[in-house]
């Protein structure tokens, strides 16, 4: 059998945590940050948790 390739996106995007949960970052801190309150831009720049929805897919393509 051939090995499983890692997905180059996916590993880019994405850690794992030391529980074994997926970590990801939030959208929309890269620019305008001008015409976006202070509060939103702190709360943007927290890493967030992937749902279990998408948990599996993402493992996956992690080769977890």
């Amino acid at each position: 059998m051939p090995k499983n390739k890692t997905h180059s996106g996916a590993k880019k995007r994405f850690k794992q945590t030391g529980s074994g949960k997926i970590k990801r970052q939030q959208a929309n801190r890269r620019h305008y940050l001008e015409h976006k309150s202070s509060r939103l831009t702190r709360r943007l720049a927290s890493d967030q948790i992937v749902t279990k929805a998408d948990e599996s897919r993402i493992k996956k393509m992690l080769g977890l």
